[in-house]
């Protein structure tokens, strides 16, 4: 066996052996405090640019599952109003026909009229949310998946302001004045929203389940496996262990021949 004082390669070596074991013991260690398999790029540079893509794109669709929960307020209380207009202008329509009846009083029935008119205008005028107005026939665009949903519930309801300021004069024409059309584009407009809460259901069910996929996907590239880590962890400990118990051997291994010169 040859000894050498002034480089002893087997104390090098192990002390090599000793760095690559304290390294692989501290990423392990490290894996399992983060609870994270991929914590740098250098971990695994490719699922690292995979799963922060995915995670871009989850975000991207978490915030689309808040736009189409706006939408649907939206057209919830848009209906809500029109559902209340088309309930006047059948009590409308009623009072058209109680005035037919020549035994009614045609003042108190054109009082009734006007006083459900100018209900019916302030709801059309004044449902808004975020100063948004709701029912005007403008177009308001929500981001909602691979393409947006443009909702303009006011261009479905059409121009009726002749026939409400006819119903609104409340004078004998507000008795006689036709408002089928009327009823007709409130309809319409309510028919619209229902289709268009279809589209946004249609959207939210994929876009939920186009998530989960994503974060299943995001943990199985991203998350530590607890168990082997665990392992790895307690063997690199145990490496440790024998490896300084070698390196003091190592080092102490030249000393003997020390015991020549005596």
């Amino acid at each position: 066996m040859a000894f050498s004082i002034n480089s002893n390669a087997g104390a090098q070596a192990v002390y090599n052996a000793l760095a690559k074991t304290q390294s692989t013991t501290q990423k392990a260690q490290l894996k399992l405090a983060t609870a994270k398999r991929v914590n740098s790029a250098s971990d695994d540079t490719s699922g690292w640019n995979v799963g922060k893509q995915l995670e871009a794109a989850s975000r991207k669709m978490k915030s689309q599952l808040s736009n189409i929960s706006s939408a649907k307020n939206f057209l919830n209380t848009a209906e809500t109003a029109l559902q209340q207009v088309y309930d006047k202008l059948n009590q409308i329509q009623s009072k058209q026909e109680d005035a037919t009846d020549p035994l009614k009083d045609a003042t108190s029935l054109q009082n009734d009229v006007k006083t459900l008119a100018d209900e019916i205008s302030t709801i059309l005028g004044n449902t808004t949310i975020n100063s948004t107005d709701l029912l005007a026939s403008a177009s308001n665009t929500f981001a909602a998946g691979a393409s947006n949903v443009t909702i303009n519930i006011g261009a479905q309801a059409g121009d009726n302001s002749t026939a409400l300021a006819a119903l609104s004069a409340g004078d004998a024409g507000s008795l006689t004045q036709s408002i089928t059309t009327f009823q007709s584009n409130i309809r319409t407009a309510i028919t619209y929203i229902g289709n268009q809460s279809q589209v946004l259901d249609s959207r939210e069910e994929f876009i939920t389940a186009a998530i989960a996929n994503n974060d299943s996907a995001i943990s199985s590239i991203f998350d530590a496996d607890a168990l082997g880590e665990q392992m790895e962890a307690s063997k690199g400990q145990i490496g440790t262990q024998l490896a300084t118990s070698m390196m003091g051997q190592m080092n102490a291994a030249p000393q003997q021949l020390l015991q020549l010169f005596r």
